[in-house]
């Protein structure tokens, strides 16, 4: 085997080994990515190897009282993996096939959760069609206000806090 391909092989493990974990190094791997990498790289067929297959090879390859396999223990596994998915071939062909599947490879977000955009949502959130107080909330383009919108802003002009008519004092003397 290529010793390119190696480096390219370990890239696709640390980033299967950092997926969907804010803490992980990228220098071990749990058995959730592992089967997830075996998923997205397409060495689980569903036939020849199977995500039970995977999970008994992760086990296998890993030290007895660990919950994650180093790069070494992913090439074993690998290794033990091949055979099974490439039926027929030699050792040497199957693995240098398995890891030609997991090259270049990254976690795929398939199946993602999409924002929905249904109309009933559109509707609901048209600002134009808004009355009452809640289309004070927003300016001709539609964009909120923010605080000014929902709040009557207090009018503290006065001497006292419930005066109201600031720079009235003056005219109501000269009437007097």
């Amino acid at each position: 085997m290529a010793e390119g391909s190696v480096s390219e092989v370990e890239t696709s493990f640390q980033k299967f080994a950092v997926h969907g974990d804010s803490k992980a190094t990228g220098k071990e791997m749990n058995g959730k990515n592992f089967v997830k990498l075996c998923k997205d790289c397409h060495i689980i067929d569903g036939k020849s190897v199977t995500s039970t297959d995977v999970d008994i090879v992760f086990s296998k390859v890993k030290e007895k009282s660990a919950r994650v396999i180093t790069f070494e223990q992913f090439n074993l596994a690998l290794t033990e993996l091949a055979p099974k998915r490439f039926k027929g071939k030699s050792t040497e062909e199957a693995l240098e096939k398995l890891y030609a599947l997991v090259v270049g490879r990254g976690p795929s977000n398939a199946g993602v959760t999409k924002v929905a955009k249904a109309a009933a949502v559109d509707r609901l959130t048209d600002t134009t069609k808004y009355t009452g107080s809640h289309k004070e909330r927003f300016d001709d383009s539609g964009k909120g206000k923010g605080k000014a919108g929902r709040e009557d802003a207090a009018d503290a002009s006065g001497y006292v806090s419930s005066y109201k008519g600031s720079g009235t004092y003056d005219e109501k003397v000269k009437e007097a």
